[in-house]
């Protein structure tokens, strides 16, 4: 039978965990410990034991909504993209995984509700579970083709706003952690501001972020300048193992004509994949026309989720509905669109 025990924080084996091929960045010690000081939660790290015999490991963290008891891995609002399992080759599937997870979420650790989404998921076929499932579709570039068969597949128009900006002076440059958080912040506040919106986080998020991620070299900060030497937009990319992601970019409204999104893209795509790694996932479902146009082959990666009540889990769709579908109404009295264009905006 397949077990879970949750391991005390201290004694957590960071560096095995890491070794691990299915690693993302989301699951590392410092992500885990951004979720737990942006959530007010307590990170979770279990490992699975199937007979005896190690199996693999389980992250996530633990919050309260209204007094329930969450298990999230990750959890709506968290700008976390994919946590879930690590597991080692030829012991167990993650249909296993998941019906043990369910078990010891509502049995061992109180649980009310849980959520898990997991990057492999995709890539294991129909699981088996009795928990919820919904995917959000999105987008994945493959990093192990050359940079030209990569551009090739963009189009037309992506990349010729790439070289456009390229040849009208505008450049891109990574940045140190000093202050970019704000920078960035200010730039998000003009982005929404076009939906007649605000942010759904506050700067010190992305504070704790930078602060966290970014001395362990697994997030990429970088900055575009128009000619004139004017910071006109950011851009966050983690990365980590096989996989970077793209959390989220800023731009000034004013500076449009510039294309500086395309050029922080191609960047942060050359310069993950010059560190080895092979996927750059575009995250979330907001933004697709935007994503699209850089050539990545369209992905739908299932997420599970599940009450110890099914009461709970009719509030939690119906709170979820409620809140994007209000934004949505209200940019489009205002004459927007709502998209969220990357997980910064979840």
């Amino acid at each position: 039978m397949l077990e879970f025990h949750t391991i005390p924080w201290d004694h957590v084996p960071w560096d095995e965990l890491d070794r691990f091929a299915d690693r993302t960045v989301y699951q590392t010690r410092e992500w885990l410990e951004f979720i737990g000081e942006t959530q007010h939660g307590t990170p979770v790290v279990a490992e699975l034991r199937q007979e005896g015999a190690l199996a693999g490991y389980f992250s996530g963290a633990l919050i309260r909504k209204l007094g329930v008891k969450i298990l999230g891995s990750p959890f709506p609002g968290w700008t976390t993209g994919y946590i879930g399992f690590n597991l080692l080759p030829d012991t167990i599937s993650r249909s296993q995984a998941l019906q043990g997870l369910r078990r010891w979420a509502f049995g061992t650790m109180g649980c009310f509700h849980l959520e898990v989404s997991d990057l492999q998921f995709w890539n294991e076929g129909t699981l088996a579970s009795q928990l919820k499932r919904q995917a959000s579709p999105s987008y994945e570039s493959d990093l192990t083709q050359t940079e030209e068969e990569i551009l090739s597949r963009m189009r037309k128009s992506c990349r010729w706003s790439i070289r456009k900006a390229e040849k009208s002076g505008v450049t891109v440059e990574e940045a140190v952690a000093a202050g970019f958080a704000d920078e960035y912040y200010a730039q998000l506040l003009d982005v929404f501001a076009r939906q007649g919106l605000k942010p759904t986080y506050g700067v010190e998020r992305v504070r704790a972020l930078v602060r966290r991620l970014h001395p362990t070299g697994h997030l990429l900060l970088l900055r575009v300048r128009n000619p004139e030497g004017r910071n006109i937009a950011t851009g966050i990319y983690p990365g980590f193992n096989q996989w970077a992601h793209f959390w989220g970019t800023a731009s000034l409204r004013a500076e449009q004509h510039w294309q500086p999104n395309e050029g922080l893209h191609w960047y942060a795509m050359r310069y993950w994949k010059r560190r080895g790694v092979q996927h750059f996932d575009w995250g979330g479902a907001g933004g697709r026309s935007f994503k699209e146009k850089f050539g990545g082959a369209p992905v739908a990666v299932p997420s599970f989720y599940g009450s110890k009540y099914r009461a709970f889990s009719i509030v939690r769709n119906g709170a979820r509905e409620l809140y994007y579908g209000g934004r949505r109404v209200i940019g489009r009295l205002r004459g927007y669109r709502y998209q969220p264009s990357s997980l910064s905006g979840e």
